[in-house]
């Protein structure tokens, strides 16, 4: 008899649906033919989100915390979040209340996909993202509120900085435990894993007691790990370096081979993914991991596309592999590789949704369903 595996899942708003529908069956598969029919999924469906807001008139409910703690892992669609007014991030809430402090973000070229680059097969790269600090922490005032008025004085009377009277104004924190362990983790995993090097990705030539002190913090860390860590590539197992912010965007399109792991501040991972994505086909493709000490959620990129909800249209590329994530860091390696593989083939067979299908010639696309219907074709027919 096989055993049960309960695992909690958030379908998402806007198009959530449509991509948790195309997934569900190839996520059951990979698993029973990755067990040799050992193991079986059961989903636990939780409630977040607008969602969550309509029908329990909170955004992120007690029970579905309780839950997520209780599991120690779930798989999560896309959660809207407005810009300018309206609630904060409920994906950051997340992060914040489970101290989800790593962010993981694959950028991996399967044959098949559009590409800008000549070379596009080089693009094999992770992005580590610190998760919990930076202007995510949204320390901010708006212009012309109390708040920012008393603050402006501080800076003025206090700190002897002078800012014009309608200045909305934030707070970047990043502080050194948080960076510490960050880092920490990021070693641990890269040496586990026989990753070549870690590139430490900021701005510090500017924000000098921010990014800067990410920086040093950052090699004040790699120091403990001499060996295996080297700072010059030629001894030791683990090259550890940094680049400025900006230069390293133009690195990811000139040399990507050079580049392993990159260790990033909040705010710089966040663009730094992104922009990578257009480098294998875009966000559609874009998986996602953030974990902690005790928990991991695991989601694609992307956001909630609320123009397409119900059309069938959004690529499930992304959920998929991030359902291949968080396999990996469940132990069931056999069924994450086994997904991956039937992403990567149906792929380079020229199944591909619209996202793709656009930026390809005599390519027609095919909806979010057939997607999903032709990966979990492919691991049970070949493994």
């Amino acid at each position: 008899m096989s055993e049960i595996i309960e695992i909690p899942y958030i379908s998402g708003d806007g198009a959530g649906e449509d991509i948790w529908n195309a997934s569900r069956e190839s996520l059951e598969e990979a698993l029973i033919k990755g067990s040799e029919g050992e193991k079986r999924i059961q989903w636990v469906p939780l409630l977040a989100g607008l969602k969550a807001l309509d029908k329990e008139g909170v955004l992120l409910s007690e029970a579905t915390i309780e839950t997520i703690k209780k599991h120690g892992v779930a798989l999560k669609g896309p959660l809207t979040t407005p810009v300018g007014g309206g609630f904060r991030s409920v994906n950051v809430y997340l992060r914040q209340i489970f101290d989800l402090y790593t962010c993981i973000r694959p950028v991996r070229y399967f044959k098949g996909l559009p590409s800008p680059l000549k070379k596009p097969e080089m693009v094999n790269f992770l992005i580590f993202r610190e998760n919990t600090e930076d202007i995510y922490r949204g320390i901010e005032w708006k212009e012309g509120t109390h708040e920012a008025r008393v603050f402006l004085s501080f800076l003025k009377e206090t700190m002897n900085v002078s800012l014009p009277e309608d200045t909305g104004v934030g707070v970047k924190p990043i502080s050194r435990g948080a960076t510490r362990r960050f880092v920490k983790w990021t070693i641990d995993y890269a040496i586990k894993n026989n990753r070549r090097s870690i590139t430490v990705v900021h701005k510090g030539n500017i924000m000098k007691f921010t990014e800067g002190a990410f920086r040093e913090w950052a090699y004040e860390m790699a120091g403990e790990y001499t060996p295996p860590v080297t700072f010059d590539g030629q001894n030791g197992t683990l090259l550890f370096n940094d680049r400025i912010a900006d230069n390293m965007f133009m690195q990811v399109i000139l040399r990507p081979e050079d580049y392993d792991i990159l260790l990033c501040p909040n705010l710089n991972g966040d663009y730094l993914s992104d922009a990578c994505a257009a480098l294998i086909g875009g966000l559609g493709v874009a998986p996602g991991a953030n974990i902690g000490d005790h928990t991991a959620i695991f989601e694609p990129t992307h956001g909630s596309a609320p123009k397409y909800t119900g059309k069938d249209m959004i690529n499930p590329a992304s959920f998929l592999l991030s359902g291949a994530m968080m396999f990996k860091h469940m132990g069931f390696d056999r069924a994450s590789d086994l997904l991956e593989r039937a992403i990567e083939e149906t792929i380079r067979d020229g199944i591909v949704t619209y996202d793709l299908a656009r930026q390809m010639v005599g390519v027609d696309p095919v909806k979010c369903s057939v997607f999903g219907a032709e990966v979990a074709r492919r691991i049970g027919r070949k493994y």
